[in-house]
């Protein structure tokens, strides 16, 4: 496969601008994002890669890179409807983007991605904010990134119908090298968390998939409503499950459906346990850390109910192997990846083992991504 700009080149024939997105693993914080809680995202060196150039016309043509297809694009359509397919991320993002009051240029659009579709590492988010910042600047429409990973999520929340929160596009703007992120997804205040140099993150990829929009993950998302609108009942000071402790959930808990009930536990304690590990990683203590990876995933496939067999499954064999400090599944789960913190030393020992016990039991080997904090969007050369 050509490199992308000289693929660019042949397709069309112009010379392209160059512009990537990272993808993202979350260190524990699952599901907290979209109940105004907190989350400890990291931008990882798998990136979405989108080259563009501009047209003298209204239209968007869109070519994936990895899919092999071409789609054309109407900047003018007055009621553009969602394909269900790759392409309503890039129009989900242009049509929020024109709404916003930003008057779009046609262009020639190129776009590859490293990040493995569905597998809870946010290649959705990656496309939305690379697509953005490239039709931002092809159209010399300044915008700041917080306000594009606002219009990125609105794009996936009211476009592509997932009700996510802002933590991936978030991440996907304002990554570190080096760094995790501590997020208040309230505030959308920020701070970085260093990495220890002789930590990897290794990430496996059960290659189960998932389909979140429409589907389970807005269930979720309706139940914590339904819990915090029993709750605000009584301390009308709460306005999302961020707001409540485990007293409140004990409280009320006989007028809170059984799974409702569960549900909140979870996101409340995940909320403690975000904080929690924040203040181990600041001490450099992995090994609580890693207590607490356990504990998330442990509430995930329990109260959550977000986990299945395949990401329980590499979880246990993380805990098995030597030099990890914590493993659990990132992403909304229904499938995707697990997040595995191993001592350098120990990575290759790591893929083997896990390699061997998941395809033994399975019959399916996992693809296993040794990943680097990285930067978050802009252009590249």
């Amino acid at each position: 496969m050509l490199p992308l700009p000289d693929a660019f080149r042949q397709l069309y024939g112009q010379p392209p601008r160059l512009f990537r997105a990272p993808g993202r693993v979350n260190l524990i914080g699952e599901h907290t994002d979209y109940n105004d809680g907190f989350v400890m995202p990291v931008a990882i060196d798998l990136a979405c890669w989108v080259a563009i150039a501009p047209r003298d016309d209204r239209r968007l043509v869109v070519r994936s890179h990895n899919l092999q297809e071409t789609v054309e694009l109407d900047l003018d359509e007055a009621h553009p409807r969602p394909r269900k397919s790759w392409t309503d991320y890039v129009q989900g993002v242009a049509v929020v983007l024109q709404q916003s009051g930003r008057r779009l240029r046609g262009a020639n659009v190129l776009i590859q991605s490293e990040v493995p579709i569905g597998s809870g590492l946010s290649s959705s988010a990656a496309i939305e904010v690379a697509t953005g910042l490239a039709l931002l600047n092809n159209s010399g429409e300044p915008m700041k990134k917080l306000d594009l990973a606002r219009a990125c999520q609105r794009a996936e929340n009211e476009f592509v119908g997932a009700r996510c929160g802002i933590m991936d596009q978030f991440a996907a703007c304002f990554g570190q090298p080096g760094h995790a992120l501590l997020l208040d997804c309230r505030s959308l205040e920020s701070r970085p968390l260093p990495l220890p140099a002789e930590v990897a993150l290794v990430i496996c990829d059960s290659g189960v998939r998932h389909e979140l929009a429409g589907g389970e993950y807005n269930t979720r998302r309706a139940q914590c409503e339904s819990g915090v609108r029993v709750l605000a009942r009584h301390r009308p000071q709460i306005h999302a499950l961020r707001d409540a402790t485990m007293g409140d959930l004990e409280r009320d808990s006989k007028e809170l459906d059984e799974v409702v009930y569960r549900r909140c536990r979870h996101v409340v304690t995940e909320n403690a346990r975000v904080l929690q590990a924040a203040e181990a990683l600041e001490k450099r203590d992995l090994r609580e850390f890693g207590r607490l990876m356990a504990e998330s995933h442990r509430s995930l496939r329990e109260d959550y109910e977000v986990s299945c067999a395949e990401l329980d499954l590499l979880e246990e064999l993380a805990g098995h192997s030597a030099g990890v400090y914590g493993a659990r599944m990132t992403g909304g789960g229904f499938g995707g990846c697990t997040i595995n913190l191993v001592e350098r030393e120990q990575v290759e020992e790591f893929r083997r083992s896990v390699s061997v016990g998941y395809q033994q039991a399975t019959g399916r080997l996992p693809k296993v991504y040794v990943c680097e904090a990285a930067a978050g969007a802009g252009e590249t050369e």
